[in-house]
């Protein structure tokens, strides 16, 4: 808002030049970025529309999360490499792991 304005005359302003503002209830807010989780807890959402583009603005109080990255390693994948690189379960899986769940990858290394 401009300081000093009406908001009523600011939002017939808005409507004049075409833009729309909604405040949009929201418990939490969630952006994930690569290994990475920012979580909003209570934030103020507004969601802004001129002319068909439509943006939000997010604020408030947010904490930064790492996201586990450990892989899913099914028992299949585990035989797989103890079939390609003759090594035991312990270290196959331990390869897996390595590699993020990369098949070829562990095999690979397993393999140098």
């Amino acid at each position: 808002m401009m300081p000093g304005m009406n908001p009523k005359q600011m939002q017939k302003m808005m409507q004049k030049m075409g833009m729309k503002q909604e405040e949009i209830p929201a418990d939490q807010v969630i952006i994930i970025s690569g290994k990475k989780k920012i979580v909003f807890d209570n934030p103020s959402v507004q969601s802004v529309d001129m002319m068909g583009q439509e943006t939000f603005q997010l604020s408030g109080e947010y904490r930064i999360e790492d996201m586990a990255t450990k892989a899913d390693i099914n028992e299949d994948d585990v035989k797989t490499v103890m079939e390609q690189t003759k090594v035991s379960e312990d270290k196959a899986r331990k390869a897996i792991e390595d590699a993020d769940g990369d098949l070829a990858e562990a095999i690979m290394k397993l393999s140098e």
